[in-house]
């Protein structure tokens, strides 16, 4: 991880004084050699983190601090052991209402979420089919709020702030020009099931991962441990389907492209897809998880070097091979 982009922001050259918000990592109250107490936090913001300390502190004059939480620091920053390191002069929890940048503070999406969601219910109203229509639609109201910022997963692709709308986004971009090309050769290709698959399939991950106002995934809810977002999809499906009255035939059909998006059992499908609409989420699925998993590992590779191996590809190293269009030499390299 890089520095900290708060520690760009100086107030004062001749203390070198700095003032923004951050994220508060850890938290921990201890006493100094003389009996102070004193707060001991690692403090991070989207570039990187920082340890941190607010000598003589006190409950009543400075508050309480909590973990995966955003406050206001201004401090100096000093060099202890030859790592720098914040002495807090001023702390604060962020207000209510303030508005605060959370692409400085947390990875997020490069796309804005609302626009995301609009351009995912805009689809689905340009469906055909009706109940399509309906369920898509009903299913993108009812998780709206946490849409906007959960991440796709706690540890691998798209685990940011707003990285499961990203990563459904992208798939459906992906699916539409594979649509554009397909549906000539097989004219009966139902897009509309193609799209709807594509906008629910990884909806249920909402209730299976355990996420905070900041976007990030801390874990698994106990749901999620015991079910799995394919299984509570499924559910979630069965349950809008019965609201919506939706043909029982449609509603079969996205279950089953719910049910098989991660290809096999091996992945965790109970079933392999079974016909053209569900292969197609599926191999979308794979291939954008991958290439994203591809350019993160490539992102701090010098070209022509390899990335560490990858466990979530297979354990494979990742080439930057630095043709046009290659990641960029990685700042910071020792040189």
């Amino acid at each position: 991880m890089s520095r900290m982009f708060l520690l760009d922001h100086i107030i004062n050259p001749n203390t070198n004084q700095v003032e923004g918000f951050c994220i508060v990592r850890s938290v921990t109250q201890k006493s100094n050699v003389k009996g102070s107490d004193y707060l001991d936090f690692i403090l991070c913001d989207a570039g990187g983190e920082i340890n941190a300390k607010l000598w003589d502190y006190s409950l009543e004059q400075h508050g309480t601090y909590a973990p995966n939480t955003v406050i206001k620091v201004r401090g100096s920053i000093n060099i202890w052991k030859e790592t720098e390191q914040l002495k807090i002069d001023r702390i604060r929890n962020l207000r209510p209402g303030e508005e605060v940048d959370m692409r400085l503070l947390v990875p997020c999406a490069p796309l804005p979420p609302q626009d995301m969601y609009d351009a995912l219910y805009a689809c689905a109203e340009g469906f055909a089919d009706n109940d399509l229509r309906m369920l898509t639609q009903y299913i993108l109201r009812e998780n709206k709020e946490a849409l906007l910022r959960w991440p796709a997963a706690l540890k691998l692709h798209h685990a940011m702030r707003g990285g499961l709308l990203y990563h459904t986004h992208t798939m459906l971009q992906a699916a539409k020009a594979l649509c554009a090309v397909y549906k000539g050769i097989y004219p009966s290709l139902d897009t509309d099931l193609v799209f709807a698959g594509i906008i629910l399939h990884d909806v249920a991950k909402i209730p299976e991962l355990s996420v905070g106002e900041l976007g990030l995934a801390s874990g698994y809810s106990t749901a999620g441990q015991l079910l799995g977002h394919i299984n509570m999809g499924v559910a979630q499906v069965e349950r809008a389907a019965a609201e919506l009255m939706i043909d029982d035939t449609v509603k079969v059909l996205v279950q089953h492209i719910l049910l098989s998006h991660h290809g096999m059992p091996d992945y965790g499908s109970p079933r392999s897809p079974m016909f053209p609409e569900a292969e197609i989420v599926s191999q979308v699925d794979v291939l954008d998880s991958r290439l994203f998993e591809m350019y993160e590992a490539i992102s701090g590779v010098r070209p022509g070097e390899f990335s560490e191996r990858q466990w979530a590809l297979d354990n494979r190293q990742i080439y930057n091979h630095a043709r046009p269009g290659a990641p960029a030499e990685p700042e910071g390299n020792g040189e």
